[in-house]
């Protein structure tokens, strides 16, 4: 029963890498960087023989050229392009020039030793490694028509050996242009765009021989969604290598005189990442729902990992459709039990019966509760059967994160917890009962901050003296002792039982750049206002108990697209062993262009 962490890891390894990719500095930041580097670095290194005057207006000249370059290059040849805006394109040429001025710097020190055709020489070695540069930047990420990526490539480093040639050409004592140098800055380019092409393809022969993937599109698929969160093209490659799947969905309702709330539960994880598959669906799921019956909806996790991610946002629509049409009937159960809590070793199971159906959840606060496996869920469901019940709504309550994962080793206290608590709610007496519901959005809490569009939904139970509060967080877990806080102060406010969720939606997750890629609940959010925001839904909530009836269906939706744990395994898999093959052979591929290079140099 103990799950494979194997696919989590890789799948945190590949978010890791796409949260690094674009880690930019701002506009202003590139645009006076360039001009720095131009204005000040290159002139500096020709002032160093040649007059002032000369080498500011080299250098000016440089700046604009690359300004003028990029702005075509963005504006006019790649417009469009999600990647490069104007932003992107100028950090790539800030790059560019950051290697061309450190070959600039070579060349001066040198010159003043073995003469000043030297500095010339490693000029045109700048501009090859620029060239080089921007083949592999362009070909990797975008997918423009590939006159469009060579005119993008070649432009700014062009006009900017233009200005040197020009430079040299005007101090012909100092620097002789002969057509030896013609020759080089013809054949740089074409010995760089050889030496990349051998790289990507290298690359790309590696997906496609060991998971039957082709590498650099599926990559730029990647990076168009990271950039621009375009879904569309990741998905399809995601729908070709899914398979079809009968999902499981378990929803109790609650009415009054209308629809009151509602807690859904699909065998589905919300990811893999951002708004990729089914990452949105938790908040995608309440939206529609809400909009169809009017009530309060939350969605918190079941008994699951990656192996159930949807492969597409369409599919999150072929759930949700047949949840609306599960949704229409009338539920019949008046009694209820109160809540019930067990605890073993680390881990706690809470229990509530509704009718004929157990509301069960685990967690093992302040101890990691991440993905629990499908079968502790279905071992709990056949012991509600055997005593007595219909159904049941198992959760993982997925709301504490260390850095200790150590699930799988204690899998018998959850199951052992589980069944006590079960055997207890069952002998209790049930009576009528009351419900109230209510969502709060706080604005102050972004996708970034860790919190996704569902906002903060607070249920409230009251079975004769016992006022029970479910709070969800459309989040993907939480800070240790942030749940502790929670009950302390819902417990202040007169509340004799509580437990807090997050649907683990992955659409917070590659958000941020750095670290694991996403921020848990309460991380960087200010704890006192969050905890503010779920007092107050908590006793709005209160603010409307109706007494109501509650009604289970569990249904299948059949033929979903998923996306399963091996496919998706090897998919997040092939970032790093990309990476790793790139290491392998960037040395001995760049090396043999280096070489080709100097002995062209060499020519003169």
């Amino acid at each position: 029963m103990a799950p494979d962490n194997s696919l989590n890891t890789s799948m945190d390894s590949a978010k890791k890498h796409y949260s690094s990719m674009f880690t930019l500095p701002f506009f202003k930041t590139a645009f006076l960087a360039v001009a720095a580097t131009c204005i000040v670095g290159v002139s500096l290194t020709a002032f160093a023989r040649f007059p002032l005057i000369s080498s500011l207006v080299l250098g000016i000249s440089l700046f604009a050229l690359t300004f003028l370059a990029d702005s075509v290059t963005s504006k006019v040849v790649l417009k469009g392009d999600p990647i490069f805006s104007m932003r992107r394109t100028l950090v790539v040429s800030l790059v560019g020039w950051g290697l061309w001025l450190l070959f600039l710097v070579l060349g001066v020190g040198l010159g003043f030793a073995f003469g000043w055709l030297l500095w010339a020489k490693f000029s045109l070695l700048g501009f090859a490694v620029v060239v080089t540069l921007r083949f592999l930047v362009f070909n990797a990420t975008s997918s423009a028509a590939a006159w469009r990526r060579l005119l993008s490539i070649l432009l700014q480093p062009a006009l900017c050996i233009a200005a040197f040639l020009v430079f040299w050409v005007s101090y012909p004592t100092v620097v002789t242009v002969s057509w030896q140098v013609y020759l080089f800055v013809v054949a740089a380019p074409i010995v760089g765009f050889i030496a990349v092409t051998l790289l990507l393809s290298s690359i790309d022969r590696l997906g496609k021989a060991m998971y039957s993937l082709p590498a650099l599109p599926l990559f730029r698929a990647f990076i168009l969604n990271w950039v621009d969160s375009q879904n569309a093209p990741l998905e399809k490659y995601l729908e070709e290598m899914g398979a079809d799947a009968d999902i499981s969905v378990t929803l109790l309702k609650f009415d009054a005189s209308k629809p009151k709330a509602a807690i859904i539960v699909p065998q589905v994880h919300p990811g893999p990442f951002k708004n990729i598959g089914s990452s949105l669906l938790p908040s995608l799921l309440k939206r529609e729902v809400e909009k169809e019956f009017g009530n309060d909806v939350c969605v918190p996790l079941g008994l699951l990992g990656h192996e159930l991610d949807l492969a597409s946002q369409a599919q999150n629509y072929k759930i949700i459709a047949q949840v609306i049409a599960s949704a229409k009937f009338e539920p019949q159960a008046a009694l209820a039990s109160p809540l019930v809590r067990v605890s073993e070793g680390t881990a706690t199971a809470s229990c509530q019966i509704f009718g004929d159906t157990a509301l069960l959840s685990f967690t093992r606060s302040p101890k990691t509760t991440e993905d629990l496996p499908q079968e502790l869920g279905r071992i709990v469901s056949e012991e509600a059967k055997k005593l007595g019940l219909q159904n049941a709504l198992v959760v993982n309550c997925h709301n504490c994160l260390t850095n200790i994962v150590d699930t799988a080793e204690h899998l018998e206290e959850l199951r052992s917890a589980a069944s006590k608590c079960l055997r207890e709610a069952v002998a209790l007496p049930t009576k009528p009962f009351s419900v109230g519901s209510h969502t709060v959005f706080p604005t102050e809490f972004t996708l970034k901050a860790g919190m996704g569009t569902g906002g903060i939904t607070a249920l409230v139970f009251q079975v004769e003296q016992q006022k029970t509060a479910y709070i969800v967080i459309d989040g993907n877990n939480m800070v240790p002792d942030l749940r502790e806080k929670i009950l302390d102060n819902l417990a202040g406010l007169g509340f004799d039982a509580c437990e807090v969720f997050t649907t683990d939606t992955h659409a917070v997750t590659a958000s941020i750049t750095g670290g694991q890629g996403y921020h848990p609940v309460g991380e960087v959010m200010d704890q006192t206002l969050l905890i503010q925001y779920i007092g107050e839904a908590a006793k709005n909530a209160e603010a409307n108990l109706e007494s109501c009836r509650a009604g289970c269906r569990t249904f299948i939706v059949p033929h979903v697209r998923v996306i399963g744990e091996e496919r998706l395994k090897s998919i997040t898999t092939l970032v790093d062993k990309a990476i790793t093959k790139a290491k392998h052979v960037v040395a001995p591929i760049f090396g043999a262009e280096g070489l080709v290079l100097i002995l062209l140099l060499l020519l003169f």
